[in-house]
């Protein structure tokens, strides 16, 4: 899969800013500072966050960024799209390019493009708010949602 830190530190930073920001702005030093990513790497992403509209700026005292719609609203999709980042699973560029193996397709090229097509799918359908609240369907290792804490186990039903 092709996905860089462009991607994520978008995500990460716009995550931070929905945790932090209560509707106001925050500025840019404080999320590179809890989230660990270089400040100016930071400015770029955020141009190109603010021209895609995600994002506002906000001048003087209390400057920074703040959200450009409701967290519920902004998708991890959109934030992806807005720093060029894709996320590509085949070697080949698509249709209108060769394959992914000189002129033709590779064995697993559909394989892959269909794992590509569903995580754009969840990608879109993942709102910031679900990033910060908990993601709906996701267990995360080591919890069972609600699960009798005597079991330890999850069983695999018989067939």
């Amino acid at each position: 899969m092709e996905l860089n830190t462009r991607g994520r530190y978008a995500v990460m930073a716009m995550a931070d800013l929905t945790k932090h920001g209560d509707g106001g702005s925050v500025p840019l030093s404080a999320i590179a500072q809890r989230q660990q990513i270089s400040l100016d790497y930071l400015e770029q992403l955020f141009l190109k966050l603010r021209r895609a509209g995600l994002v506002e700026s906000v001048r003087g005292r209390h400057g920074g960024y703040k959200l450009g719609r409701p967290s519920s609203e902004i998708f991890v999709a959109e934030i992806m799209t807005a720093v060029e980042e894709g996320t590509r699973m085949t070697r080949c560029f698509g249709e209108s390019t060769g394959g992914c193996v000189g002129e033709s397709r590779c064995l697993t090229h559909d394989l892959w493009s269909a794992l590509g097509d569903r995580i754009e799918g969840f990608l879109a359908s993942v709102s910031l708010r679900d990033v910060i609240d908990g993601i709906p369907g996701v267990v995360r290792v080591g919890h069972v949602p609600h699960a009798d804490p005597a079991i330890t186990t999850l069983e695999r039903p018989t067939q």
